[in-house]
């Protein structure tokens, strides 16, 4: 198997773990919540997705950092708006902490996560 076959093979499960989280809370677990709810189970779930989303953040850090290099990406336009859009999206995540209840956040979060992974899309042919 090609070394950078599995690096960004592990580059798209982060990815997976992250996007897929936030679709399967926001479709599953919200609605759920909103008709029996039970504030500590809520947050026991977005912990726990927590750990794992800081988990695959590191994964897509470091599998994404040695791609670009590897292909020499730094000075290319979009990656570049990629990284824009993860430090945004950090942001927005660090706010989301702090003010957990603030559905706007959410929203803002999963749109970023979606056009972070539309420009890793382009970016990867």
């Amino acid at each position: 198997m090609h070394g950078w076959l599995l690096v960004r093979y592990l580059h798209v499960i982060a990815m997976a773990f992250f996007l897929g989280g936030q679709l399967l809370i926001a479709v599953a677990v919200v609605p759920v919540e909103r008709r029996h709810p039970d504030r500590e189970r809520l947050r026991a779930i977005a912990r726990r997705f927590g750990w794992g989303s800081l988990v695959a953040l590191g994964v897509l850090i470091a599998t994404g950092a040695a791609m670009a290099s590897h292909y020499h990406l730094w000075d290319d336009g979009e990656l570049q708006l990629k990284l824009g859009l993860v430090v945004v999206t950090a942001a927005l995540i660090g706010l989301h902490l702090r003010w957990g209840q603030a559905h706007l956040l959410q929203a803002a979060i999963f749109l970023a996560t979606l056009a972070i992974v539309w420009i890793g899309l382009d970016l990867s042919y």
